[in-house]
């Protein structure tokens, strides 16, 4: 997927967020002066250059694999920040927060109850650009759009890393997420470690996956260590079915 984020686009973001953060100001003025008051030319270019400082900064300007824009910085007034991962050893994960976050780690937790557990350590989300090639899938890390678990037990370019019973649990689990995570397993050059975002920023089907892991984790019994049976007859359907078509 090729997608340009151009200089103009860039701008036109710290605009905005200058805009918007002036006109907050003036509408939170007291009644008094509200008919009277607009925010100041000075105030306005300077959150504009605040803005603009923070852009270059954080954003990159050029796309990860799957679309979304690769950042020069976690935990830094950008997208991408560390977040926890319930239920699991693990410190946290750095990747895209909202609707990513929430698929990303229902994902690794439930890796972690029904594949292997993990351990501190065995997590690498964010990565900076300079340090993922363009053209692969491991680019999504540096959108903060994907997570490698146990990258030195899995290595680039090697298949067969998983029995054959926690690769069924894998499939599973890309089902169940409805085809919008993809298992670089089944890329052209494996990264079986890998498993990311396969949809462009907008597609309606991952806020709507989102949506539902948010429901299940607030109902007993569902969602990731629930005990799903991955081997039942129309979870294996569904999960073959899914692997055809990212195959």
């Amino acid at each position: 997927m090729t997608v340009n984020i151009s200089r103009r686009t860039t701008l036109r973001r710290a605009v905005f967020l200058a805009a918007g953060t002036a006109v907050a100001a003036g509408a939170l003025t007291p009644p008094a002066h509200a008919a009277t008051t607009q925010p100041e030319p000075d105030k306005i270019r300077e959150a504009i250059r605040k803005a603009q400082e923070r852009n270059k900064r954080v954003l990159s300007g050029t796309p990860s694999t799957n679309g979304w824009e690769m950042e020069k910085t976690a935990d830094d007034h950008g997208h991408i920040y560390t977040r926890p991962v319930p239920g699991t050893p693990v410190e946290g994960v750095q990747v895209r927060m909202g609707d990513v976050e929430t698929v990303l780690v229902h994902v690794i937790r439930r890796f972690h109850y029904e594949v292997d557990e993990l351990r501190r350590g065995d997590l690498t989300g964010w990565r900076h650009p300079s340090e993922v090639r363009k053209g692969l899938a491991e680019s999504n890390q540096a959108s903060g759009t994907a997570v490698q678990i146990r990258s030195g037990s899995y290595p680039s370019g090697i298949r067969g890393g998983f029995f054959p019973q926690q690769e069924s649990v894998i499939r599973d689990i890309l089902a169940e997420c409805d085809g919008v995570v993809r298992w670089g397993g089944d890329d052209k050059r494996p990264d079986e470690a890998l498993f990311y975002i396969d949809t462009a920023p907008g597609d309606r089907r991952l806020s709507q996956l989102a949506e539902k892991i948010r429901h299940w984790d607030w109902t007993p019994g569902a969602g990731a260590g629930s005990g799903a049976d991955p081997l039942q007859p129309a979870r294996r359907r569904a999960a073959e079915r899914l692997a055809r078509q990212q195959s």
